[in-house]
């Protein structure tokens, strides 16, 4: 079964080519949909994390297979590579090392906040680093997030790679609290080179949004402030209805 791996239906919205580096993920975020996607009980994905097995022998055989492709390799959907067992393990580093070796861009998308700022030393032009930004609130992210860096610490690392000079976006999705995520925009936007904005799926808070108005808000805010976005299908398809 192949490491580097084509995403599918919304994830194919994110990257091209992605790896998931470890089974599970401690952040133990409230919304988390990765559980239901690999089929494993919520306590247990969030318990009992470890590196998927032989993850860089395969890794390795599948970045040679690609070397010299242009799409970046997302690390990753299914699970966080700055996860707390990361500092202790560094399986993220290495990783980052063997694609860079085959020439293969990297992008990583992370809850660790400057947990990652380890390996900015690896990432070259054409690679970018991107945070998931859900509050500015934080008794909100702890109480979502709970075991995820918090607002501030993720807003330290993506600024401190913007200023190291490597490319940057920000994944609005979850959408909690439209307020907050605008306001996120307004604070982050002079280091964030991108936004991806989207909504939030499977929860009944979702019910309680009205996703069309958030969603000419933000398209008006990003344009307004000069900044390359991309409004995910989910949201797109809530503003065409009210179109």
């Amino acid at each position: 079964m192949s490491v580097i791996y084509e995403p599918r239906g919304r994830a194919r919205e994110y990257a091209a080519l992605a790896a998931n580096l470890y089974a599970g993920c401690e952040h133990g975020c409230v919304y988390c949909y990765a559980p239901s996607a690999v089929r494993r009980a919520r306590d247990d994905f969030h318990g009992a994390v470890k590196p998927r097995k032989n993850i860089l022998a395969g890794l390795e055989k599948d970045a040679e297979r690609l070397a010299g492709s242009k799409d970046r390799v997302l690390l990753s959907f299914t699970t966080d590579p700055y996860q707390p067992i990361e500092e202790e393990l560094g399986i993220t580093r290495e990783a980052i090392k063997i694609l860079r070796k085959h020439g293969l861009h990297v992008e990583i998308l992370t809850k660790g906040g400057t947990r990652a700022a380890r390996d900015f030393d690896l990432l070259m032009p054409g690679d970018a680093f991107a945070t998931t930004l859900t509050f500015l609130d934080e008794d909100m992210s702890r109480e979502w997030e709970p075991n995820a860096a918090l607002p501030g610490d993720r807003i330290k690392a993506i600024k401190q790679a913007h200023g190291m000079g490597i490319a940057t976006w920000a994944s609005l999705e979850p959408v909690i609290d439209p307020e907050q995520s605008l306001e996120i925009i307004r604070q982050t936007h002079s280091y964030v080179d991108r936004f991806k904005v989207g909504t939030l799926n499977h929860h009944p808070l979702s019910k309680t949004i009205d996703w069309s108005s958030f969603g000419y808000e933000a398209r008006e805010l990003l344009e307004e402030l000069g900044k390359d976005y991309y409004i995910k299908d989910d949201l797109r398809a809530y503003m065409q209805c009210s179109a």
